[in-house]
């Protein structure tokens, strides 16, 4: 099994966020198992054509949500992935939190915004 991932220059998106995406995409969709090795920094990154501090900074911000774990030398692996959708989603309420709190956003105010962005999500 090879991780496929597509870089697209166009994209608003930076390289490294959508390599963040797509392998968290593919571990929560089961794409990529629960303990499947994933390349090396370097390697991925000669894969893609992009420095290597672009993909490692992809892997730090998925280690971070849980999505990955590092295992020192014996390299990076796909986490458990229903742990992984939890703490992507707790990072991102968080995020959202302090965001809202910041512009003074009401509590109500706030969580009337979150249910219409899950209305329109999932219609």
């Amino acid at each position: 099994m090879t991780v496929k991932i597509d870089i697209h220059i166009d994209d608003s998106a930076a390289p490294y966020e959508q390599v963040r995406a797509q392998i968290a995409a593919m571990a929560r969709s089961g794409a990529l198992p629960v303990g499947y090795k994933l390349p090396t920094v370097r390697g991925l990154a000669e894969d893609l054509g992009l420095a290597a501090n672009t993909v490692a900074k992809a892997y730090k911000a998925l280690e971070a949500d849980g999505v990955i774990e590092t295992r020192g030398r014996n390299g990076t692996f796909v986490a458990a992935a229903v742990e992984a959708g939890a703490q992507e989603a707790a990072n991102a309420a968080q995020a959202y939190a302090v965001r809202v709190h910041r512009i003074g956003l009401s509590e109500d105010a706030a969580l009337a915004a979150v249910r219409d962005a899950l209305r329109a999500a999932y219609a």
